[in-house]
């Protein structure tokens, strides 16, 4: 076989590809050149999920006579020009490969005018063939390209295509995560004539809402945060969903780099991590997050598709967007944020119901700190102290005269309100300013020893426990040379490791709490972790995992009988206490029911 020069045709088919694989990514394609050329108003008219037909209309600034022809040219942009420009990407596209791809597989008309021409100007192509000069036609300012019969001259293409509706189900998907990175401009989307979709332009915050409501829905719009956070030249902000707010699949999870929508590993176990300790098991989070830095530390040329990005400070980015999310879940406490209840029947998906906004000093005298955790307490132990303090303030609470709590309860709104009664000795059951507060009783004591003993033995820092017989575990070569580099790292996370081998490490001390865990195994994890992100939470989750079993041997029983006096001493520790939302577990500590939910089920004024 001899070396030959391929066909244009062939090379643009062989680049169709690589970017073409569904009507949804020739609407992607096309979409980010409008979003591009300034576009403020954009309607998409799809029919039969888009194989028959994608045109998409804009009024961004349109494309002049002369250069028609070169824009269907490879490798031809207006986004880029040199090198220093490549590494500072702002647009969407910037390939120039798009439209000759799209045009190879499909028969393709592109009508245009620019501001001040006398005329707009149609151009056409089938196959990637012209069909004549262009022609001049009546047009806004802005651009219309109107594809049709796509994958009509590969029909082996064509046959992995799926249904009608799956297929403009992924279409539709594409266009509202645009329309959440985009949201100065109106998207409109029809499909076989029927509108589907209309997202007027959301120009001050409350629109922007309604907007990730419409797209998102109220549900997950009620049971989530918006927040604004900027460190280290980067800035993350958007809407996290609420941890009691979790989906069977990770089916709404948005992020934005730059107002460009991507999948990233990196990105992906950052939010996980963030939400570590308070999300359910095989539970997804849902969130709508966007990232914004300078656009020369992210190479978003990694990938044909643009869907995966490289950050030069991958380390740092991580770790800003692991920490924020901590923070603000963290941050969280009842009356901040609506809780969910439990799941739905439907997908086992959460439902609303909202918290009470309002926020004020507590009646009970305030819990007094546990002290600093010390490892030869038991939680049981530590429980019975906290308890005993809870009797304490029961007897300083049940000193008040009648009247003094009666007003206090009147005038006095805390989020999670007072307690009425014990339900089963499993619910606490408490009257707020919306209406009724149910708590599950273990969960909530729970999370609150949970959190003190986290905090009580962060305060300690990691104690190292030596090995009466150190242990020997035979390791790769790059492994053994990041232990050898890597002693001071090591020695935060309450570990003692030495080389004594070119394959072969030596384990000398661990952190105390884990003496009983499998060393070898734990070791190995560590370092797995060093070598693919350089850092490990490993022995931090191992801690936790710990410390959650002995809050949840240590929490109060279910039948456990409480006085008032006590269940309001544990609702005000719920108030204090970080994540106190949901259980070590990711189950849900209490839920709210408000008057109007209350005279639904009863049908009051109906």
């Amino acid at each position: 076989m001899t070396i030959r020069q391929l066909p244009p045709q062939l090379i643009n088919q062989i680049a169709a590809g690589e970017v073409i694989e569904r009507p949804a990514s020739v609407a992607k394609e096309l979409l980010e050149n409008s979003l591009d050329a300034g576009a403020r108003a954009i309607s998409i008219d799809v029919e039969q999920g888009g194989v028959k037909r994608i045109r998409i209309r804009d009024d961004g600034v349109g494309i002049p006579l002369e250069e028609m022809s070169l824009a269907f040219a490879r490798h031809a942009t207006s986004k880029i020009g040199s090198l220093e420009d490549l590494e500072h990407i702002r647009s969407l596209g910037f390939r120039g490969e798009a439209l000759p791809s799209i045009a190879s597989v499909a028969r393709i008309t592109m009508t245009s005018a620019v501001a001040g021409a006398d005329s707009g100007w149609r151009y056409a192509l089938d196959g990637g063939s012209v069909l004549g000069e262009p022609e001049p036609c009546p047009h806004p300012v802005g651009t219309t390209i109107d594809v049709r019969d796509l994958f009509y001259n590969v029909p082996a293409r064509r046959k992995f295509l799926r249904t009608e509706k799956t297929e403009f189900g992924h279409l539709e998907q594409l266009v509202r995560r645009l329309a959440l990175s985009h949201f100065e401009v109106s998207f409109e989307l029809s499909h076989n004539q029927r509108q589907s979709l209309r997202l007027p332009p959301a120009t001050s915050d409350d629109i922007r809402s309604r907007r990730v409501g419409e797209v998102f829905g109220s549900a997950f719009l009620e049971q989530s945060v918006f927040f604004d956070e900027s460190g280290a030249g980067l800035r993350l902000w958007g809407w996290l969903g609420l941890p009691t707010f979790s989906r069977s699949q990770a089916d709404m999870q948005y992020f934005y780099v730059n107002q460009r929508m991507i999948r990233d590993k990196l990105v992906t176990h950052a939010v996980r991590q963030g939400y570590q300790d308070v999300l359910y098991h095989g539970r997804h989070p849902a969130y709508i997050l966007f990232l914004e830095l300078d656009p020369a530390l992210v190479d978003v040329n990694a990938h044909p598709t643009k869907h995966e990005v490289r950050f030069r400070e991958s380390r740092l980015v991580h770790d800003f967007i692991f920490r924020t999310l901590k923070r603000v879940i963290a941050d969280l406490r009842p009356g901040e944020a609506a809780v969910a209840p439990a799941a739905t029947a439907t997908d086992g998906d959460q439902a609303e119901v909202s918290a009470p906004q309002q926020q004020s000093a507590p009646l009970m005298p305030a819990a007094q700190d546990g002290g600093q955790w010390r490892d030869a307490m038991p939680a049981g132990a530590q429980i019975a102290e906290q308890m005993a303090n809870y009797g304490q303030m029961a007897a300083a609470a049940a000193s008040l005269p009648a009247h003094v709590i009666d007003e206090a309860a009147a005038t006095e709104a805390p989020p999670l309100g007072y307690a009425l009664a014990q339900l089963h000795g499993i619910y606490v059951l408490a009257q707020n300013a919306a209406g009724l507060v149910v708590v599950d009783m273990h969960a909530a004591h729970e999370r609150i020893t949970y959190e003190q003993l986290k905090n009580s033995y962060q305060s300690d820092g990691l104690r190292m426990q030596p090995l009466l017989l150190p242990l020997t575990i035979r390791v790769s070569r790059r492994e053994a040379d990041l232990v050898e580099s890597s002693t001071e790292l090591l020695a935060t996370l309450g570990m003692e490791l030495d080389r004594s081998g070119d394959e072969s490490i030596v384990v000398r001390a661990v952190p105390t709490l884990l003496h009983d865990a499998d060393i070898e195994q734990l070791v190995r994890d560590v370092l797995a972790d060093l070598v693919a992100k350089g850092s490990s939470s490993r022995v931090e989750e191992a801690m936790n995992e710990l410390l959650s079993t002995m809050a949840c041997h240590g929490s109060v029983r279910a039948n456990r009988q409480l006085t008032i006096p006590e269940m309001n001493a544990l609702l005000r520790d719920m108030e204090r206490t970080e994540r106190s939302g949901q259980c070590n577990h990711g189950r849900p500590t209490w839920m709210q029911f408000t008057i109007d939910q209350l005279d639904k089920l009863f049908q009051r004024g109906q």
